[in-house]
């Protein structure tokens, strides 16, 4: 797999269906995943350096996933969507580990950004 090889999580199909297109498009290969216990499932598959994913969802909701990612795979960078506006969510999000928590509808310009940030992130992490 490829060094811009990302996870997508969002239980909306036809979200991680159009991001993962204009992803594509911009070079990077995107996996997908319906749901946090999804998502877990996969990184026992391939570690990912960078997943992107929903807050709310069913089964495993996005802090929980996060919770788990992190415990078996420390230094993969996690960037949260939510469509609800719930700050003190998002602090709880970052003090967690998160590397960003964005508001959907995600601008794709800013969400291209945090993603080559979180990149970067999991490089020099793994450099040490």
């Amino acid at each position: 797999m490829t060094e811009k090889t990302l996870l997508l999580v969002d239980d909306e199909n036809e979200v991680t269906r159009i991001m993962s297109k204009r992803l594509m498009r911009r070079g990077y290969v995107c996996h997908t995943a319906s749901n946090g216990q999804e998502a877990v499932e996969a990184m026992h598959k391939f570690p990912y350096r960078v997943v992107v994913m929903d807050v709310k969802m069913p089964v495993m909701d996005g802090i929980e996933a996060l919770h788990a990612i992190h415990s078996t795979s420390a230094n993969t960078q996690v960037i949260l969507l939510s469509g609800h506006a719930d700050m003190q969510l998002a602090v709880q999000a970052m003090s967690d580990g998160a590397f960003g928590y964005l508001m959907k509808p995600v601008d794709l310009e800013e969400l291209m950004f945090k993603i080559e940030d979180a990149f970067t992130e999991f490089r020099l992490e793994t450099q040490q």
